[in-house]
């Protein structure tokens, strides 16, 4: 297949997903549009120096890296998930990783977050905790914290519809990520590689890159790959959504019978280089994306950002 034809499916393929969408209140316009487009009335002279005007579309304004600047480019607006929290079993914290950077940016789409740092609760107190948990998110480190009790927690709360994202990062510090991704869909990470680079869309299937016009992609022409990042291993139940600059697999979803999850080998894009193409986008639509409200409805969106069709009904 060649590129331009690759890329010509993708963008039709992002254009029936947003159009065959319901008009859902949380999600910005430009919801599954990698590259947003404004119209604006442009003066057009013909040869014989009439003038008459016309509306075309352009690509909205950018920031230093390329990506559409705003919040308003983001998949959720604003304040969409107040009331909802992300849990996070937070194990690697070296080189001053706090979790303040994602935690200010999930904040503005309205998520609070309950951590644990550097060792697991009990699971019969994760367990309780995630009871009021839109989702969870797993920070590996280089040994394992979580046992056969705990996975057993993490996958009741997966195969309840709850989003999970599993982080690593080069080896050894995917041990735990390696563990859940296991038991929750046979997922698996290796190795050490060096990235470092910021990659744009996708230009053909299977090469560096990020998937255009997804949901999680909305508002993104390029984004930060991460420092030294593990490599995801390929499987059928993974869709591909970020090749690194070195053609590895960095980042991987699971969409499948209502249940959502991210696998992802580049965990220092959390903390490192933050401000570089992309990344507080990216968590923010991948939070926005597991609460997974195509399941869950209303039950997970603010009171004043529900459908207000819903509400009638």
């Amino acid at each position: 297949m060649t590129k331009t034809v690759w890329m010509t499916l993708l963008m039709f393929a992002g254009l029936a997903l947003f159009a065959s969408a319901p008009a859902l209140a949380q999600y910005s316009r430009a919801a599954a549009e990698s590259v947003p487009m404004k119209t604006e009335r442009v003066k057009v002279r013909d040869d014989s120096g009439n003038v008459r005007y016309e509306k075309r579309k352009v690509r909205v304004d950018s920031d230093k890296w390329g990506n559409a600047a705003g919040n308003q480019y983001d998949l959720a607006v604003d304040g969409a998930f107040e009331g909802q929290t992300v849990a996070v079993l937070h194990f690697y914290t070296g080189e001053g990783f706090d979790f303040s950077l994602p935690k200010k940016a999930l904040a503005q789409k309205g998520f609070s977050v309950y951590r644990w740092m550097n060792r697991a609760p009990s699971p019969e107190k994760l367990e309780k905790a995630l009871e009021k948990a839109c989702q969870l998110w797993i920070i590996s480190g280089s040994t394992r914290q979580l046992n056969d009790k705990h996975l057993a927690v993490i996958k009741k709360f997966f195969d309840s519809g709850k989003g999970v994202y599993i982080w690593g990062d080069n080896q050894p510090y995917y041990a735990d990520a390696n563990a859940v991704a296991k038991v929750l869909f046979n997922g698996q990470m290796t190795g050490n590689l060096m990235g470092n680079q910021t990659v744009s869309l996708q230009e053909e299937k299977g090469k560096p890159g990020l998937l255009p016009n997804h949901l999680l992609t909305t508002g993104l022409e390029y984004i930060y790959e991460g420092i030294t990042i593990a490599t995801i291993q390929p499987n059928d139940a993974l869709e591909p959504l970020i090749y690194g600059s070195a053609g590895n697999l960095v980042s991987a979803f699971y969409d499948h019978d209502g249940k959502r999850a991210i696998l992802d080998g580049g965990f220092t894009r959390l903390y490192i280089n933050w401000d570089t193409a992309g990344t507080a986008r990216y968590v923010k639509n991948a939070a926005a994306w597991l609460v997974n409200y195509e399941r869950f409805g209303d039950e997970v969106v603010a009171a004043k950002h529900r459908n207000p069709k819903d509400e009638e009904e």
